[in-house]
């Protein structure tokens, strides 16, 4: 009977730690990244100010974007880097003008010139 009651808990132990590991695995990750936002060339407005107020749109305020703003691309692109999570992400792509978001990569070039 002791055995028995043993191993119940165990496989109740088992069964417990393996619902949390899936409740942990299952929640969005809300940690802000590094991603690059291409967008339409701005018409009527200076690039990072149109940059600014589309980051605006999904943050809830100019103060917010210009928080995660890291750089406006105004010159061969239009665009910008901002840290943000995967919510924000989504939401941002869908605002018009926003063309594509991709994360920001940092690559090593492999070459045996100096």
């Amino acid at each position: 009977m002791q055995k028995d009651q043993i191993l119940s808990s165990i496989l109740l132990l088992f069964l417990l730690i393996a619902a949390i590991g899936t409740m942990v695995d299952s929640q969005p990750s809300i940690e802000a990244k590094v991603h690059i936002v291409y967008t339409e060339k701005p018409e009527d407005l200076e690039a990072e100010e149109y940059h600014i107020k589309t980051l605006a749109s999904v943050l809830g305020s100019e103060d917010a974007a210009k928080e995660a703003l890291i750089y406006s691309y105004k010159h061969a692109a239009s665009g910008f880097s901002a840290k943000l999570t995967a919510e924000q992400v989504s939401e941002l792509s869908k605002q018009p003008g926003v063309l594509q978001i991709v994360p920001s990569q940092t690559v090593q070039l492999h070459t045996d010139r100096v």
